[in-house]
Order: structure tokens, then sequence, then C-alpha cells
């Protein structure tokens, strides 16, 4: 156990105050130049940087800005500021003297039936008392910065709050655009699949075509239309999900978000800077290191509770009363004096609370230390799904333009009597697959670009620190 021993050679020095416990350090730690998969320079303050319009999709950006200011989760961090800054206050007044004044006023009597008479007296008190904790070993002292440190860390969940709602916003409007993108190629799907049925049925009419051929062709149209319902409903519980997070009941905003259709695809690269920058952008990092100065403060609050303590305190009350006959009386006593108060005897509880404290600050730098490297990993992780994503969705664009190719080569064949009916179906079930993956292919690759930009702590508009 770390004391720090302070001369008690005069009443002036032990004023003077004697703080204990460790002064929190900001943590280090070693970082890799640049990440392995990119970055090479630093980013900046990526923080205030609106990365989402690279979409240039007008309603999203409009969903997102709006929704900072709307979102429920991020007005109940904010509201924890306020209760915060109050535990601030509440550590500062500690180290104040506490003065406080009461007075009564009261009236009595007394009658008697022996000579038919009656008494009555007024009097009046008051008590001013002062009490002040002399604060030797600086217990307020890190109080407060206890105190400052939680305020800080308030800050720093507002700004996870604003980040989480940024990802989980976009996050859902790019699903929806998927399910909606789905939903249109089944219905496309559907309306190709029922002429192909329909031109197999007056074939079969005709004497051109086996029976065979017409269920086939009723089965595809059939197997579509199971899809529908299924993309549809998705859609809307991504619509709702958008509603809740924009603070609005759930089913208010599916026909709203319905009118558009394309699929977010960005058109930016991404700078991802060094790995150091991270511990600038990333508020769970910010978090982490403000909840270890807490920690750290509350060693120096638990060591000085192991020293003496000094209370200097007085009062002075002041009474006075008249009656009928005119007596008046007048008394005004006084106190003033310290206290001392020395833990000799507490079955070890006082040190035990030490350690207390020094393993919670151990916990929190681990958890700061985890939540770094866990940054750096999320980046790392990102940048190769998207550039993965980035291949796949090249290859999957010019893979739909060989099977529409295809599939025209094979209706033209059909009709003409030069190919069977299988193959055309193998023709629009290919197409049918190829726009499947590549729509996911571009939902994954859009919400890879998203993760990304939360690893690196983009866009979140730290919240301004006022009055402190």
């Amino acid at each position: 156990m770390r004391f720090i021993s302070c001369t008690a050679s005069s009443f002036l020095l032990l004023l003077s105050g004697c703080v204990v416990g460790p002064n929190h350090v900001p943590p280090e730690m070693q970082f890799p130049s640049k990440f392995s998969e990119g970055g090479v320079t630093s980013n900046g303050d990526v923080t205030v940087a609106a990365w989402w319009t690279a979409f240039k999709d007008p309603m999203l950006t409009s969903y997102v800005e709006q929704g900072i200011s709307q979102n429920l989760d991020v007005q109940q961090a904010i509201e924890r500021i306020n209760s915060a800054a109050a535990n601030v206050t509440i550590a500062g007044a500690g180290a104040l003297p506490d003065l406080t004044l009461s007075g009564s006023h009261t009236v009595s009597g007394q009658k008697g039936e022996l000579r038919k008479q009656t008494y009555t007296s007024n009097t009046s008190t008051g008590e001013l008392s002062l009490s002040w904790l002399l604060d030797l070993f600086g217990v307020y002292k890190r109080n407060t910065e206890s105190a400052e440190a939680a305020l800080d860390s308030a800050y720093a969940s507002v700004d996870m709050a604003k980040l989480a709602f940024i990802n989980d916003i976009i996050s859902s409007y790019v699903d929806a655009r998927y399910y909606q993108r789905r939903l249109a190629l089944s219905q496309a799907n559907l309306k190709s699949r029922r002429e192909t049925f329909d031109l197999t049925k007056f074939q079969f009419q005709a004497g051109a075509a086996p029976r065979l051929d017409v269920v086939r062709a009723e089965g595809l149209v059939q197997s579509t239309l199971a899809e529908i319902p299924g993309f549809d409903a998705s859609f809307r519980i991504s619509a709702r999900r958008i509603a809740t997070l924009l603070g609005k009941p759930a089913g208010s905003m599916v026909e709203e978000i319905a009118k558009g259709s394309n699929q977010p695809a960005f058109r930016a690269d991404v700078n991802v800077g060094i790995p150091a920058d991270i511990i600038r952008n990333r508020p769970d990092i910010r978090k982490a290191e403000r909840d270890l100065a807490d920690s750290t403060a509350q060693i120096g609050v638990a060591e000085a509770k192991l020293f003496p303590s000094i209370t200097l305190s007085g009062s002075i009350s002041p009474s006075g009363g008249i009656n009928e006959r005119g007596v008046y009386g007048n008394l005004t006593p006084w106190s003033f004096g310290p206290s001392l108060k020395l833990p000799v005897l507490d079955g070890g509880g006082l040190r035990a609370n030490v350690d207390v404290a020094k393993s919670k600050a151990t916990a929190s730098y681990l958890k700061w230390k985890s939540s770094v490297l866990n940054a750096i990993e999320q980046v790392e992780n990102a940048l190769v799904a998207m550039h993965r994503e980035g291949r796949t969705v090249r290859a999957l664009k010019r893979e739909v333009e060989i099977a529409q190719e295809t599939l025209r080569l094979s209706t033209s064949s059909y009709k003409d009597g030069a190919s069977s009916l299988l193959d055309l179906l193998e023709a629009q079930r290919s197409l049918s697959v190829t726009q499947a993956s590549l729509a996911r292919a571009v939902q994954e690759w859009a919400k890879v670009y998203v993760v990304l930009n939360i690893a690196i702590g983009g866009g979140y508009n730290p919240v301004a620190k006022a009055g402190f």
C-alpha cells in the first residue's frame, strides 16, 4: 500500500493539504505506423465528416441529419450529462464550509382558575452554525477529479450513442433498399416467367410442346410468387426500424421510404489514416480513458480515509422573549472548536477499500487497452471486407450482363424452336440468381463501408462541452 506522509510541523502546513493517491496519467500504447490493409497518413479529425453523403441519397442524408437530434437513445445520453454535471457541483461543494441558519418564534401561555388570570409570553430563538471539514489529504480534490472524469465520460457516451445511431439508421436504410430491390427483381422475374408460361401453354394447346413443359413453367411462376411476400415483409420491418430510430411511430414511414428505389452505393474512397488516429476519434476509447481517470481518483479517496480528519465547527444561538408583565430575557450562547477523527481499529476495512479501488483502476486500464486493440481490429477487418466486396460487385455486374444476353438469346431460340424450354428456364433461373447475388453484394459493400467509417470514428460531430 502506498502512503504519502505529511509533515504536521505546523497547522498552516496541514491547511496547505497533502493529496494522497496516484495522479492520473493518460495511458499510452505502441502502434504500428499504418494499417496493414491501407492508410499511410493521418486522416485528421474525421468526427465531423458527413461520409454518408458519398451515397448521394438525399433521403438517407435527411434521415441521418434529423435523427441525430431526435433519436431517443441520444437524448437519454444527453440527459445523463446533466446528472454528471450536478455531481461535479456536489463534489466541489464538499470542500467548502457548511453554514446553516435556523430560527423559531414561540407564543406560549398559562391560564389559571384560582385567580382568573392568564399569562402569555413570546420567545424567539435563532442559531447560526458552521462546519468545515479540512481537506488535509485531498479527499475532496480526488472526489472532484472523479466527478469531472465521470462528466467527460458522459459526454463521450453521447458521442457513442450518436455513432451507434448513425450505424443503425444507415444499415437499416441499406437493408430496406436491398429488400426493395429484391422485391422489384422478383416482380420483374414474375412477369417474364408468366410470359413464358403463357407461351408454353399456347404451344401445348397447338401440340408443339409436352405437358411437362407447361408444368415446369408454372412451377417457376409459383416459386417466384412465393418469394414476394417475404421480401415485402422484410422491407416493411426495415422501414419500421428507421421510423423508430427517428422517434416516430413504427408504421408511419413505410410509404415514404417506399418512394425511393435505388440501392445505396458509395462513390468515394475512405482515408482510414493511421492507428494512432483512432484514440482521438473513437468516443468509446475516450470514454474508457475517462473511466480510468475516475477509477484512479477513487484510489486517492480511499487512501485519504486512512488518515485523520479535522472538522472546525461552531455555533451562535441568540434567544429572547417578553411576557405580559414586561419581563424580558436575553441569552446568547456560542461555541467554537476543532474535532479530530482518527481511524484506529476497523478490521482492515479501510485498507481493503484501497485494494478494491486499485483493482477497479487496473480493470479500467485493461478495458481501455482492449478498446484500442478491438478498434484496430475492426478497422483492419473492415478494410479487408471492403476490398473483397468491391471486387465481388464488379465481377457480378459483368456476370449479370452475360446472363441477360444469354436469356435474350435463349428466348429467341426457344421461340424459333431451336432450343428446348429447359434451356430457356435455366437461362431465366441463372439471371435471377445472378441478379440476387449482385443485389446482396451491393448491400454488403454498402454496409462494410458503414462499418469502416464507424470503426474510424467518423461523422458523429462531438457534442460541445459547455460551461465546465
